[in-house]
């Protein structure tokens, strides 16, 4: 298409948020005449978003920006089922209360993204267990299951790869693509949502409910997708040996996640600059060409930026000083991981690769001792020659704790109570 019309679309577009669209014209005309409701769904499967969640996020926060309306739908009903795309197993299924405790934990990431209130362009907070939990399954059958074909149903990726893989499928997960569906429909009845927005992954579902508001309301709605990011080596967005890079302050730290950004692959910053932070794109198109050792200048922008987003501008900044510190000075940095251990054990002593798999700088004792073999373990900045040596109360630094160090990046500090 010629460039959008709309701001929403624009901004879409340019910083690369857009993969498929079921009528990006029509989509781009009405967003340009006036305000549009888009909704985004999350299930509660844990207590945190992640950075894999990011994508979406920014597109409704876009959304937002460009004068339109967001809903953040909580999946608090279809979490007790479980969607089965990007799956080879069934979702363990919660309870109840686990669910909505997860719930609180995600609504923790949106209050720094979005602004919610009652105003025209306020996000709104929905519950899909607010109609599904009400649900009769003879009449959801009858009103909403005859609108769905099983030949097409068993084409979606979803379900499609999971028989592919011989992996089983339950029933309650081929009926996930029906809930989502009938999500969209009461959101469009509801609150006027005409647009449904998701990762790649979820365009068969997307289409779906596009299709089902047609032929029960004779709605006219539209889905959007975006693509699902890789890095330019082929690794998972959002994964790392760690595991998950979570946005929630208590399940990783400030630090950790401006090192996440800080740890991007060079030929990556400028899509990430595009994607995951404000910066105006003649700026980007500026720091992405940055070469040489300078390219690391953008990723501390970007790094900042994107944590300012999640974190506010002065975590951002705190975190930005102590890796200044860390890794220009030497120093011990207050915002590093604090991990504790009972004095008596320093006092006794403790070998040098459980401290460092205790500090969570190795997955376990044997990691730990392959990094310290390597040569890739530091004790106060000072390379450790043997796995056995004793970490003590002598190797607390004035700052009242033994800063380990794994590789050239990864710091964490060990604390004695």
């Amino acid at each position: 298409m010629t460039t959008p019309r709309s701001a929403f679309l624009d901004a879409l577009v340019s910083r690369g948020f857009l993969h498929q669209c079921t009528d990006l014209d029509a989509l781009d005309a009405l967003a340009a005449a006036g305000r549009v409701t888009a909704y985004i769904g999350f299930d509660c499967t844990a207590d945190s978003l992640h950075v894999g969640n990011l994508m979406q996020i920014m597109a409704l926060r876009w959304l937002q920006k460009t004068g339109h309306r967001p809903i953040v739908l909580m999946g608090g009903g279809t979490t007790k089922i479980g969607d089965p795309s990007g799956r080879d197993e069934t979702r363990r299924l919660l309870d109840e209360a686990t669910i909505a405790a997860n719930m609180r934990g995600i609504r923790r990431a949106f209050d720094r993204f979005l602004t919610f209130g009652e105003g025209e362009s306020d996000a709104i907070e929905a519950n899909n267990a607010d109609w599904l939990d009400g649900l009769g399954y003879i009449p959801f059958l009858r009103d909403i299951g005859r609108h769905f074909s099983v030949n097409r149903m068993l084409t979606q990726d979803a379900v499609r790869l999971r028989l592919e893989r011989e992996q089983p499928l339950s029933f309650i997960e081929f009926n996930y693509a029906l809930l989502q569906s009938y999500d969209f429909l009461e959101l469009a009845r509801r609150h006027g949502c005409i647009l449904q927005m998701g990762g790649s992954d979820q365009w068969g579902n997307i289409i779906a409910g596009v299709e089902l508001g047609r032929r029960v309301d004779g709605r006219a709605l539209f889905g959007l997708t975006t693509p699902l990011i890789e890095t330019a080596s082929g690794a998972k967005m959002g994964k790392t040996a760690q595991g998950a890079v979570w946005l929630n302050e208590d399940r990783l730290s400030v630090f950790d996640y401006w090192q996440f950004w800080r740890n991007t692959e060079d030929a990556d910053v400028g899509r990430f600059l595009r994607l995951f932070t404000e910066l105006p794109l003649a700026e980007i198109e500026r720091l992405e060409a940055l070469g040489g050792a300078e390219i690391n200048e953008a990723k501390k922008v970007l790094a900042t930026e994107a944590t300012a987003l999640c974190h506010g501008r002065e975590a951002a900044a705190a975190a930005a000083e102590t890796a200044r510190r860390v890794f220009e000075e030497g120093a011990i940095g207050g915002e590093l991981p604090v991990f504790e251990l009972p004095r008596a054990a320093l006092e006794a002593g403790i070998p040098a690769f459980e401290a460092f798999a205790r500090a969570g700088l190795a997955a376990s004792n044997s990691e730990a001792r392959r990094l310290i073999k390597g040569g890739g373990a530091r004790i106060n900045d000072k390379p450790v020659e043997a796995e056995t040596r004793p970490v003590t109360l002598a190797d607390v630094a004035a700052a009242g704790a033994v800063k380990l160090t794994a590789g050239k990046k990864r710091h964490a500090l060990l604390k004695p109570v």
